[in-house]
């Protein structure tokens, strides 16, 4: 009865919240006409999105989406954030890291992978323009000369190519055209932060057009190390690049789109700091300052990647065929004091607090490649019935490196090599309709049958210490197939109004996992674990609507899911491994709120809000606890094989708010022809979340609540744009991450950025 009142209010007050802003409009449908026309009023334009693989209005597409416009992405990254800034500004979301700007971690609706290994696989699929990016350091690409963002909630198995059950993030690049613009953005701010981003397009024939886009961001180091033998003197700035080049062919029946585009990255992998959190609470240690780390062990960072596509459409009559084309690749080293302190108990001098033994470690991929081919028709105005189908093929080729390095001796030497590698193949068959069954009911279908194979090796070349003795390969092999589908319905209740309902199935294929250095040398395989295929099936029913004549636009919806076979990852505990395996089943419900409107001509407000409930439902179910005796599990604990296990039946999913919620306020001052000023805020709230699949009084993140402010003037019609900003203004600070194998140590948020930026378009 206790688990079901949080989520009957949670529906009643999103309930309420429809019916509020649905109240007004039909009352002002019966009002009599005003005999005097009031000038034009301020409306929302269409939003037109690409979900289902096709331009369409938000309004009739059945599925639960938030979408960022360019303006939105812009303001909320002015700080020079990574990818990161849009966690919790949609409902649902939810972007964490243990690597820094590197590696960024998705979850939608609770479901996510912790996993911080380069071979990790994640549910929710990130795709920039129409290409799928599966590794987890493809998905950090900055975030700049954009003409979309779009969130799809919920499997997406049909229509995307790779690993879609929890849902997808999707980029879409600004296209060149035959219209010549372009802007130049650049800022600096506290923290030694400088920003440029800058583009420009248009035509090169009267068919060729192009469009090249270009990003660099830096900040200073601003965290001293206060240990003096550290090698490090100061973390946490780095500087990033990247750029891309598209060029258009707009022919007769045909249109090829051209893209390549590079990153380099070079900085600090995540600081880790011993020890910052009090004993038996998630308090910080008294006297914590987020300025000073004290650590004998290096901190770096350095990612290289490039890529390309080639989009071509041919129209030949009735219907539209597509050929995708993409290829990724990517070279990184990461490098970080896990211990996040220095010395050893064992010795005469360490800290902060109890270092049991210290532990450096660095990931690397020396090699990746990753191609993509998507074949796809579909039907070009049949009426009452439209379609499409294709063909999609994967193959990665992957080789990971990892190291361990001795912080007590002089000069940090190696003294631990383990390697991994992993081809993965997988095509698939797909098939999508809708059908107007009648002028106010549209049905949709679609079906995607997936093989996926991986061929897996790894090894242990040098020992570390306390680690698994030299040995292998340790191979795995898996091969699987599977068949997703999706089904739904939108019902016109009028011209404004839909409601749809939807029910899905998602699918993500086995996994593996070989991080050996720590591995005991009993362990099977060395230490090589996997975890197999896992399975969702999600229900939805919601309501999009246009309100006040157009004034306002509403999307309500409520799910519910269930996962059989969840993959999930055990990490660090006091062996420092990493364990793959599956639960039984995983269940999640809540409902999700997008609103925008007008409050008044010069007034914008969006909210976002959602409420997600996540259990893992698996009685016998046991994952190793924190090492060293540091922490304070709460849930029940059982001995095995000498070692202290926590069952974790009925708790949350990792990193999954129950509470996410989302405002902005844009309010615009005329002041003369062609100028004004408008102030804009932004604040992001998510309730507390485990960092870990055991539950315990230091590994749970408190709530959180960032905001941002900008004051802007611009003038000339908009082409010229100069504001003050800043992001996280209040300051906060908190531990969004742990480690917990060896003391309580923890990584924090961002901190307050604030500076002047200046735009001008053409």
């Amino acid at each position: 009865m206790s688990r079901s009142l949080p989520r009957l209010r949670c529906r009643r007050l999103a309930l309420s919240a429809a019916l509020a802003l649905a109240l007004p409009s039909a009352l002002a449908q019966q009002a009599p006409a005003d005999t005097e026309a009031p000038p034009p009023a301020a409306t929302l334009d269409t939003v037109r999105v690409t979900a289902q693989r096709r331009v369409e209005n938000i309004h009739d597409v059945p599925v639960s989406i938030t979408a960022l416009n360019a303006e939105k992405l812009g303001i909320l990254g002015s700080g020079g954030n990574d990818i990161r800034f849009l966690s919790a500004r949609v409902p649902s979301l939810n972007i964490e890291s243990s690597f820094g700007r590197a590696f960024p971690r998705f979850y939608i609706r609770g479901l996510g992978n912790t996993d911080f290994d380069l071979n990790a696989s994640q549910p929710v699929s990130l795709v920039y323009d129409d290409v799928v990016q599966e590794s987890p350091l493809l998905k950090g690409f900055p975030v700049f000369d954009l003409q979309s963002v779009e969130v799809l909630r919920g499997p997406q198995g049909t229509l995307f190519g790779r690993n879609t059950p929890a849902g997808v993030v999707k980029f879409d690049s600004v296209r060149p055209s035959q219209d010549a613009s372009g802007y130049v953005k650049t800022a600096a701010g506290n923290l030694g932060m400088f920003n440029f981003e800058g583009a420009y397009g248009g035509p090169l024939t009267e068919r060729w057009s192009a469009r090249v886009s270009g990003l660099y961001q830096r900040k200073d180091d601003w965290v001293d190390n206060t240990y003096a033998a550290g090698p490090d003197r100061s973390t946490e700035g780095f500087d990033e690049s990247a750029a891309r080049v598209q060029f258009l062919y707009q022919g007769d029946g045909l249109e090829a789109l051209f893209n390549l585009h590079k990153r380099h990255l070079n900085g600090t992998a995540r600081l880790f700091r011993a020890n910052i959190i009090q004993q038996g609470t998630n308090d910080f240690v008294p006297g914590f300052d987020k300025d000073t780390m004290s650590t004998d062990g290096l901190n770096d960072s350095e990612l290289d990647s490039w890529g390309g596509s080639a989009r071509l459409r041919w129209q030949l009559g009735s219907v539209n065929v597509y050929a995708i084309t993409g290829y990724e690749t990517v070279d990184s080293i990461n490098r970080g004091d896990i211990d996040g302190g220095y010395g050893a108990a064992f010795l005469p001098d360490s800290g902060p607090g109890v270092i049991p033994f210290s532990s450096e470690s660095a990931d690397g991929l020396p090699h990746h490649r990753q191609w993509t081919q998507e074949f796809r028709i579909e039907s070009n105005e049949w009426g009452a019935l439209d379609w499409q189908a294709g063909l999609f093929y994967f193959d990665e080729d992957v080789r990971i490196d990892s190291f361990n390095y001795d912080s007590l001796t002089p000069g940090n030497p190696q003294a631990g090599h383990a390697v991994q590698a992993q081809r993965n193949k997988t095509w698939a068959a797909f098939a999508s309709a809708d059908y107007d069954v009648t002028e106010a009911f549209k049905l949709r279908g679609g079906v995607r049958y997936t093989q996926d194979r991986k061929d897996f090796s790894a090894s242990v070349l040098e020992a570390a210490p306390f680690g698994a003795p030299v040995g292998g390969p340790y191979p795995v092999h898996t091969d699987v197939d599977d068949v997703s589908w999706d089904l739904s319905g939108v019902y016109t209740i009028n011209p404004d109004i839909n409601l749809y309902a939807r029910v899905a199935k998602g699918f993500r294929a086995p996994s593996i996992q070989g991080r050996l250095l720590f591995a005991s040398a009993a362990a099977p395989n060395g230490g090589v674990t996997s975890a197999d295929s896992e399975k969702v099936i999600s229900y939805e029913v919601g309501i999009k609507a246009d309100l006040w004549d157009k004034r306002a636009r509403l999307g309500f919806d409520v799910f519910r899911y269930n996962v059989d076979g969840q993959q999930l990852i055990a990490v660090g505990g006091e062996s420092n491994t990493a364990r793959l395996l599956n639960a039984d089943r995983t269940i999640g419900q809540g409902a999700e709120l997008d609103l925008e409107a007008y409050v008044t001509d010069n007034l914008l407000i969006t909210l976002g809000s959602s409420f997600n409930d996540t259990e893992i439902d698996d009685p016998g179910l046991a994952v190793a606890v924190c090492g060293s005796g540091m922490c304070t599990v709460t849930d029940p604990t059982v001995t095995l094989n000498g070692g202290t296990y926590a069952l974790i039946d009925g708790n949350p999913l990792p990193q999954a708010p129950r509470w996410i919620h989302n405002l902005t306020a844009r309010w615009s001052l005329p002041m003369g022809e062609g100028a004004g000023l408008y102030v804009y805020t932004d604040w992001a709230y998510r309730s507390e979340v485990n960092f870990f699949l055991y539950q315990a009084a230091e590994f749970r993140g408190k709530a959180s609540l960032e905001g941002g402010l900008r004051i802007a003037y611009g003038w000339d019609y908009g082409d010229y744009e100069i504001a003050v900003f800043g992001r996280n203004i209040t300051d906060q600070t908190r531990i969004v991450g742990a480690i917990d194998f060896d003391n309580l140590t923890g990584f924090i948020n961002e901190p307050r950025t604030y500076g002047l930026e200046f735009t001008a378009r053409f």
